[in-house]
């Protein structure tokens, strides 16, 4: 085949097809549309009533329109996205069952290894259905349910009935209703009264098909004096199309019991993330939300620009580089945003042509890889490619592009790194070689305090970088006597960064003796960044005693001249100080993800609808 063929070949795959590793056992058609959604459920055996809920929710999510506020949605299109893959014909229950494929890569997020020490239960999901699950016998002796919601339909029909769509109605908004109608996969925990689950369950969400909406589902069920920790881990590769993730959790706090969802993710940097999650907590109860959303190159990287190269740390938005288009052609597309992402341990990745660019292990590059025969482009972390790998290069603007062998990776120092954020293309040239950027993501953690005495907490955190703006936030429903809510939000500007903090308190009529603290601490890196909060506050009790802090600081220059005068540069002072501010949300955190999140920490971070 000639060089020109291969490369039009690749630029068809590039464009209208799956990169991808697997052999899908299913896939719908690209675009939404009621045979989809009759499609999936055929295929899933499901009864009548919910093939009904799902209609419901397509015709309501067609109706309403989008948000107006908060993150910028004029750019995603419905129509760009898969509504169904699934992976494999049927789920294992035995690790050595999961297809080799799929195996390998939970394998190097290590969901086998946490299992085996220290996790109640796993569950994993490939793309839009569960691949395994696994539930220590233990557990499964006190009456524990943990199965991926598909599972449940089937086995536990009427406890699902009475529970989806009770705490987040179908229209409560437009991407709740997308879930409605779409969703597949998920968790659905049922905990028995008196149980006290004393270590994690675990539930990880992985995105590997290009431009694919994942909609998973999630009820939790913590009955009467019951104790449960669930925590959900998220990533996806890099793919030159963008994803979509639109997930809704339900939890049902009973009388006495008490519930945490912990959210660490890594999200790659084209996925959507719109999520709705909300639990509903009665007498005596508590519910904590803790939530992490996080998840680049090095300061003497060049970027190639129209008008030449600059120092990755010396572009600024408005700027103009050269970037990929779909086809593998180069265009001329804006710089939105630079991002400091801190003090990372860097790799540095060489070519045969002598090309050597320094990045985290995180950060996708465009690779060409054979598949079946036939060649494909697929955005693989760098921790991802060895040598004899083939990436994409510049060379001229007469050929699209080509690629160059790697030859050598290996681990350096700790370093400053930077990111950048190109319109629309999402994707630059660093030191020659083709590498992706950082989509948008909403959440807003919601606790209904409905019972008497019923408790409520939401701890989260975000960074907003250069020209990023951070929207998110929680809500506080108190409606009922005597019920308390603490709302921490911890939130990082840098440059012209901003970030904004949406906190909703609200005391119906009779929920006498309510209190409610919200406490939103801002850390500003510099003079131009910015941090905003809009405390909403709707009280209907006299007696009822709501606080609200909001406070804004600045690295003082006396704490950066003490780090510095210990050898410390300006960006590692200020990086140690970024640690201590965030140490008490990384205190909560169990051992395992505080160490994940601290090598999170230094990324941009984004947040939901909720």
């Amino acid at each position: 085949m000639a060089k020109h063929d291969e490369l039009r070949d690749i630029k068809d795959q590039a464009q209208y097809d799956f990169i991808t590793e697997i052999d899908y056992a299913h896939r719908s058609r690209k675009g939404i549309g009621e045979d989809i959604v009759r499609e999936l459920s055929a295929i899933k055996g499901e009864p009548q009533w919910m093939l009904d809920f799902r209609l419901k929710a397509l015709d309501i999510f067609m109706q309403m329109p989008m948000p107006e506020w908060g993150a910028d949605l004029g750019v995603l299109n419905f129509e760009d996205f898969y509504y169904y893959m699934r992976p494999v014909h049927t789920k294992a229950r035995s690790w050595e069952d999961v297809p080799e494929a799929i195996k390998d890569t939970f394998e190097k997020l290590g969901i086998p290894e946490a299992e085996r020490k220290f996790l109640a239960g796993v569950e994993t999901q490939m793309d839009s259905e569960a691949v395994y699950s696994s539930l220590r016998e233990e557990w499964e002796r006190h009456g524990i349910i943990f199965v991926d919601m598909d599972s449940a339909v089937r086995e536990y029909p009427e406890l699902v009935r009475e529970h989806i769509s009770k705490v987040v109605p179908i229209r409560d908004n437009k991407f709740a209703a997308l879930n409605s109608a779409f969703w597949s996969g998920g968790s659905f925990v049922y905990v028995p009264p008196g149980v006290d689950v004393d270590i994690p369950l675990q539930a990880y969400f992985r995105i590997n098909a290009q431009s694919l909406g994942q909609f998973e589902r999630t009820i939790i069920i913590a009955d009467e004096g019951s104790n449960v920790h669930y925590i959900e881990g998220c990533t996806a590769p890099q793919y030159t199309q963008a994803a979509l993730h639109t997930g809704v959790i339900e939890i049902f706090v009973k009388r006495g019991a008490h519930a945490r969802y912990t959210t660490i993710q890594n999200w790659s940097r084209n996925v959507y993330n719109l999520v709705t999650q909300r639990a509903v907590v009665d007498e005596a109860a508590s519910m904590e939300w803790v939530d992490g959303n996080l998840g680049c190159l090095t300061s003497d990287v060049n970027v190639l620009l129209v008008n030449g190269a600059k120092r990755i740390c010396d572009v600024e938005p408005g700027d103009s580089v050269y970037a990929l288009t779909p086809a593998l052609e180069w265009d001329i597309f804006p710089v939105i945003a630079k991002k400091y992402s801190g003090q990372q341990k860097v790799f540095r990745l060489q070519t045969e042509d002598k090309r050597e660019v320094k990045a985290t292990a995180n950060h996708p590059f465009l690779a060409l890889t054979a598949q079946d025969k036939t060649l494909a482009l697929q955005w693989k972390r760098l921790d991802e490619l060895k040598p004899n790998d083939w990436i994409a290069v510049f060379a001229t603007f007469e050929e699209p592009v080509i690629f160059c062998k790697v030859i050598a990776i290996e681990l350096l120092e700790i370093e400053d790194t930077w990111d950048l954020e190109i319109a629309d293309a999402h994707n630059f040239v660093a030191n020659g070689i083709v590498v992706h950027n950082s989509g948008i993501t909403m959440k807003y953690p919601a606790v209904v305090l409905r019972g008497p005495g019923a408790h409520g907490e939401v701890l989260s955190i975000a960074f907003a970088g250069d020209d990023q703006h951070y929207d998110a936030g929680a809500k506080a429903l108190h409606l009922a006597p005597h019920t308390t809510s603490v709302i921490t939000s911890k939130s990082i500007s840098k440059g012209n960064g901003r970030s904004g903090f949406r906190g909703l308190v609200k005391v119906t009529q009779g929920a006498v003796g309510a209190q409610s603290k919200v406490v939103c601490d801002a850390l500003l890196l510099d003079s131009e960044s910015r941090s905003d909060t809009y405390p909403y506050i709707d009280v209907n009790e006299d007696d009822v005693q709501i606080e609200h802090e909001a406070t804004v600081s600045k690295i003082s220059e006396e704490q950066l001249f003490y780090l510095q005068s210990r050898g410390l540069s300006e960006e590692q002072a200020a990086a140690i100080i970024i640690n201590g501010f965030l140490e008490p949300f990384v205190k909560e955190l169990p051992m395992e993800y505080a160490i994940e999140l601290n090598r999170l920490v230094q990324l941009q971070m984004e947040g939901g609808v909720g």
